[in-house]
């Protein structure tokens, strides 16, 4: 059995491997004149958001009983523990580790030195609720782990006539069931795929009235999303929304974490229909979102087609950008595509687009829809012929799934046939953001 000292290597924690499956533990204290303050259990919850945020297996830990020294001419170290766990004995040390939520595994002499103890401790486990194996054994990890792999899901989604709320969140539940069937880490849905909520209301409903009233259904849009995200332990870019901030109308992307905190992008380039019917406002801030397992970027549809946008983003550290769009036919279609392919070539990095389809006949303001889910990488020898890495049937109800190998991209940034992000001449353009590009530290 190993020792203190060996496991953390005297201290220095020099053994710690990045793309290991437990967090240990290694000590936890709260100053005499803050204890009783609950500070402890914070700490305890910061470990186990840990464990959630990086897909850990377990949690371990040592655990010192001090109180074995009153009686250990009584009885032995693992009957004392038993008392303890049974409430006959009362050790402040391992109660807090079990109101932590550890479970005792065994007791252990001379694990590490502690004369109170009489050099006794207990071995505590606590298991990670929702570790999904499977999807540590595609290789999502941590930035730090050496190789590091996201599975993605596109959905591309089927815009039909509805007669509830209930039906459409029907339907979204389908693809997150999906993308969680095939152990997914980012589910992707389009851009205003909501309208289909348009088929509750009149037919001749004004489109600005529309909108608003679209928008008003917004708690409850984050409500089925927050959920499902935290079910199925799913990243989960609920494609883009209407939301009304001081009475103003901005088309939004949402970001739901596995740990049920959601983040947002609005829409920067707003095309002329969506000014002039939905009086659609531009926002201002662009982002770059942190996560354990990849750094993304949201760009809704229309901002994929300005270049300076994307470059400024993956400069800001974007490896992979989602892109959520809606189109009414195929030229229009083939402008998100191509434009979303250079920027993939352009700045080596990985982007993923979905659309909706189909047609809602009962809704004036949202009539018809082209769409055809991909994922475009660079175009170089690491990467798939055609610089696309999974492409969908058009203009049906489907998904694409694949795997993203963000340390080869990282690597073929640098060692690749043409290296555009090094090899810009700096000293005859340049490129400046007026706001910065705000990155995002997301759980």
């Amino acid at each position: 059995w190993y020792t203190y000292e060996e496991i953390t290597g005297g201290g220095t924690f020099s053994t710690h491997d990045p793309s290991g499956d437990t967090l240990y533990g290694a000590d936890i204290a709260v100053h005499p004149d803050y204890r009783g303050l609950g500070i402890a259990g914070l700490l305890y919850e910061q470990r186990k958001r840990l464990m959630k945020r990086y897909n850990l297996r377990r949690m371990v830990a040592y655990g010192r009983i001090p109180g074995y020294n009153a009686v250990a001419g009584k009885m032995t170290a693992d009957e004392y523990v038993q008392k303890v766990l049974q409430g006959e004995l009362r050790d402040p040390s391992l109660l807090a580790h079990l109101k932590a939520g550890y479970q005792v595994k065994r007791t252990l002499l001379d694990f590490l030195w502690d004369d109170s103890s009489l050099n006794y401790s207990t071995w505590l486990e606590m298991p990670n609720p929702d570790y999904r194996p499977e999807k540590r054994q595609i290789a999502a990890a941590p930035i730090q782990r050496p190789v590091r792999k996201i599975r993605i899901c596109a959905a591309q989604f089927q815009m039909r006539p509805i007669r509830s709320w209930d039906e459409f969140a029907q339907t979204v539940a389908f693809f997150v069931d999906t993308a969680d069937t095939y152990h997914c880490h980012f589910l992707v849905f389009p851009e205003l795929f909501t309208v289909q909520l348009f088929s509750l209301m009149p037919p001749d409903l004004n489109p600005n009235v529309a909108i608003r009233q679209l928008a008003g259904m917004h708690e409850r849009y984050i409500e089925l999303f927050t959920r499902l995200a935290t079910e199925r332990d799913l990243y989960i870019i609920g494609g883009s929304h209407p939301v009304i901030r001081d009475d103003e109308i901005y088309n939004v992307a949402h970001l739901f974490t596995p740990g049920g905190q959601v983040y947002t992008q609005d829409a920067l380039h707003i095309p002329p229909i969506e000014r002039d019917d939905f009086d659609i406002e531009p926002g201002e801030e662009m982002k770059v979102f942190d996560t354990p397992l990849a750094r993304i970027a949201i760009q809704v549809s229309y901002d994929i087609e300005f270049p300076e946008l994307s470059r400024l983003l993956v400069l800001s550290g974007a490896e992979v950008i989602f892109v959520p769009y809606s189109t009414d036919e195929k030229k229009a279609y083939d402008r998100v595509r191509y434009t979303a392919q250079a920027r993939a070539v352009e700045n080596f990095v990985y982007v993923v687009i979905t659309g909706n389809v189909g047609n809602l006949p009962t809704a004036r303001n949202y009539l018809i829809n082209y769409g055809q889910a991909a994922v475009f990488t660079p175009s170089d020898f690491a990467f798939p012929p055609s610089a696309t890495a999974g492409e969908a049937e058009a203009n049906v109800e489907t998904v694409v799934i694949t795997d993203l190998d963000l340390t080869s991209l990282v690597q073929q940034r640098e060692l690749a046939s043409v290296r555009h992000l090094y090899d810009r001449r700096a000293d005859l353009y340049d490129l400046r953001a007026k706001k910065a590009v705000k990155v995002v530290r997301t759980e």
